[in-house]
């Protein structure tokens, strides 16, 4: 059984070297009547290979598809073998580290389609087979060969516009998921999960490898490795301590219904219904004063002992300047499970 297949449209430099990939309908999971026909037509080995076809092998692949009954990537072979574009056939056999830019681009784009959630890829490598490139009004370009491009578009009279230089791409160049507001498309990268009912503000920010679950405001950073769970709210400015960014082997996460203030963050995984105030930001050192219903000192500990926990409020006491943590349910009620885990 394969893991993943993919007919993608890519773009390659004078080298003949892959530099990014488009996959309109990547499949998770295939049916094994898509490896046997690349098998036939592509002499296709097993493993996990990135196989560039020609037009007559696209056509060749369209009909055997469309007798095994797979109409939709029969369709699509079709298509593709009208290609100005190289044409890349990416077939993973397992959920491997990838040893090629085409299946980079393919393990990005199931993200993306939502067939696959963040953590549940194998993603270690990927950094190095990403090429660092110009994203322009043109597409991608090899850094070694912008300034040439550049050049011949002046003198064609075009501006050759150069929106970023990056290794990710902007996910809505790939991939528009269905029922999402996306206020400034370059702020979401390829490799997000944006559940359906999200609403990216304009300062708001998806990492690879991270995203929504469902409906949720978003005008903070989500940082990659981090999924923020249904019904919450980051606000203005505030950040997610991600594994790249100092979070170490802990998988940052915000539980469901909860609120990140503005200018807040957090580097320990938020429960549900949690709160962190405005201007906040808690560590997973960061020592926290543990208050009971009427407000009396319960005992201090560090904010990773709290990691998970369900309805906290965190806040900074504006006498003292010492990080507070109330709960729903009473402080003590909430130590006695601290020291049970222990």
């Amino acid at each position: 059984m394969s893991f993943a297949f993919g007919i993608g449209i890519g773009t390659q430099n004078n080298q003949g070297e892959w530099l990014e990939v488009y996959y309109q309908q990547p499949v998770l999971m295939p049916d094994a009547s898509l490896a046997e026909a690349a098998r036939k037509v592509l002499e296709y080995s097993g493993g996990n290979q990135a196989i560039q076809a020609t037009a007559a092998q696209l056509s060749e692949l369209a009909d055997a598809f469309e007798q095994c009954g797979q109409h939709d990537q029969a369709r699509l072979a079709k298509q593709a073998a009208g290609s100005h574009r190289p044409v890349v056939v990416t077939l993973l056999e397992t959920d491997d580290t990838a040893s090629s830019t085409p299946e980079v681009y393919l393990k990005l784009h199931l993200i993306s389609h939502r067939m696959a959630k963040p953590h549940g890829l194998k993603l270690d490598g990927i950094f190095g087979q990403l090429p660092n490139l110009a994203w322009t009004n043109e597409g991608a370009i090899d850094l070694n060969e912008l300034a040439g491009r550049q050049l011949q578009a002046r003198l064609e009279g075009r501006l050759l516009e150069v929106k970023s230089v990056d290794k990710f791409p902007q996910m809505t160049d790939y991939v528009v998921p269905k029922g999402v507001r996306i206020a400034d498309t370059a702020r979401v990268r390829l490799g997000a999960y944006v559940g359906e009912g999200t609403t990216v503000m304009h300062e708001g920010f998806i990492n690879f490898n991270a995203g929504t679950e469902g409906t949720s405001m978003i005008e903070g950073r989500i940082s990659a490795g981090v999924m923020v769970g249904q019904g919450s709210d980051l606000g203005g400015g505030c950040s997610t301590m991600g594994t790249l960014s100092g979070g170490g082997n802990i998988i940052i996460s915000v539980g469901e219904n909860c609120l990140i203030g503005a200018n807040s963050g957090i580097g320990i995984p938020l429960g549900d219904r949690s709160t962190v105030e405005a201007g906040l930001y808690i560590t997973a050192g960061t020592k926290v004063a543990l208050l009971d219903d009427k407000n009396a000192l319960v005992e201090i500990v560090k904010a990773r002992d709290l990691a998970g926990k369900p309805d906290l409020l965190f806040r900074r006491n504006s006498q003292t300047g010492a990080v507070e943590c109330k709960t729903n349910r009473t402080a003590i009620e909430l130590n006695e499970q601290l020291h049970a885990n222990n």
